[in-house]
């Protein structure tokens, strides 16, 4: 599970548009299966059983920068809109809506949006609308005014309380290392057994197969460790301040789907490579590294 906050912004209409992974519609709503979680002041505002659009829930999120205009945060600016992304292990379960809804309430409590009992802070919902992800959208302006002060330490907040949920839900972590042979893992240790050229026909393509497979594995091969590694590294340094370190981050993400393009094109490369080794006939039984006996001439 690896959280990544977004550059604050002006508008959640943005921040909604990446969340449901499509430009936003003013005829699409929002239903109870996609806004799995919101801050509890809601029912407030709720005076009709109906499905709100999603313009109407960015205007909802966005009213405090209207009803609050010289609300401004710590730095001076204006940009209240928080938007963090939630990111599974490509390998972990499908969660139900529940299990979703706990993750964003716990996250939102460690990202300083959600506090409990309290119906006059920061408005915020969470948007599970596409596999694996969860986004958490807030203003940080708060309902009895002021500028939520989230301190140095949320994004290190954020992360710990990934590692909690991981735990108590099963769920894999980015920073897990497996030891070679540990149990389902197994495969993350590449075989070392060197390959031998006496062999029969078409096994050493489907030897050399196996071995680049496991290398491009994305449940637990090493390149999808690695990558994990680069992403985690990345959304770390999505909340530090400087140019330096957007630049970073940015090469980081490159750099994360540069080795995605590499396992792609491994995988593809082992199947092919044990398609050709499957239609190659197999040759009689015996030791193959044997040579042919002589030719007995009748005399």
């Amino acid at each position: 599970m690896i959280p990544r906050v977004h550059q604050r912004g002006r508008s959640t209409t943005d921040a909604l548009a990446e969340a449901l992974g499509r430009p936003v519609s003013s005829r699409e709503g929002l239903t109870d299966h996609t806004v799995v979680a919101h801050w509890s002041g809601l029912e407030l505002y709720i005076l009709e059983e109906r499905t709100w659009t999603v313009p109407e829930w960015a205007a909802h999120l966005d009213d405090p920068l209207h009803e609050q205009p010289f609300a401004t945060s710590p730095e001076g600016d204006h940009r209240a809109i928080f938007h963090a992304e939630i990111l599974l292990h490509h390998a972990d379960r499908e969660l139900v809506q529940a299990e979703w809804a706990e993750v964003s309430h716990r996250l939102a409590r460690a990202a300083g949006i959600a506090t409990p009992g309290d119906d006059h802070g920061c408005r915020w919902i969470a948007v599970q609308a596409q596999p694996g992800r969860l986004d958490l959208l807030a203003n940080l302006i708060r309902g009895v005014g002021g500028w939520l002060d989230q301190g140095p330490q949320f994004l290190k907040r954020l992360n710990d309380e990934s590692r909690r949920i991981e735990a108590d839900l099963g769920l894999r972590s980015p920073t897990a290392t497996q030891a070679p042979g540990n149990g389902t893992d197994q495969a993350a240790a590449v075989e070392t057994s060197p390959a031998t050229a006496l062999v029969e026909p078409g096994s050493a393509e489907s030897h050399i197969g196996h071995l680049v497979r496991q290398l491009s594995n994305e449940q637990n091969g090493p390149l999808a460790t690695v990558r994990s590694f680069i992403e985690h590294s990345a959304s770390l340094l999505a909340a530090a301040p400087g140019p330096a370190a957007a630049e970073a981050r940015l090469r980081l993400e490159w750099a994360a789907r540069r080795l995605h393009h590499v396992q792609e094109d491994l995988t593809a490369t082992a199947t092919s490579v044990t398609s050709s080794a499957a239609s190659v006939p197999a040759s009689p039984a015996g030791p193959a590294h044997l040579p042919p006996a002589p030719i007995r001439r009748p005399r």
